[in-house]
């Protein structure tokens, strides 16, 4: 048994699903292609390149709160099934 079939059904114990042998070949040629591709990678000279979790920056986008007009209380309850109090009642679904 090769390591690349040992790491496959390593894998695929760890993920908790049963493999059949036809499986383990097709995903061993899989991962083969995968840790190829790695390697290239891994020759590739990243010295002065600034680790990134993107290809471009993503940043936060955050509107100022501000209080704007809404429905009046009666006219949001006016639809509700069940209400009390100015407020909608729900069925408990937590003990």
């Amino acid at each position: 048994m090769s390591s690349e079939d040992l790491d496959v059904e390593y894998v695929a114990e760890l993920a908790r699903i049963r493999l059949t042998p036809e499986e383990v070949a097709t995903f061993r040629s899989q991962l083969g292609h995968v840790l190829e591709h790695v390697a290239r990678l891994n020759r590739l000279n990243v010295a002065g390149v600034e680790p990134t979790a993107h290809s471009f920056p993503i940043y936060n986008v955050f509107r100022a709160d501000e209080v704007k007009p809404s429905l009046p209380r009666e006219e949001a309850l006016a639809n509700a099934p069940r209400q009390a109090e100015g407020l909608f009642l729900v069925t408990k679904v937590l003990d």
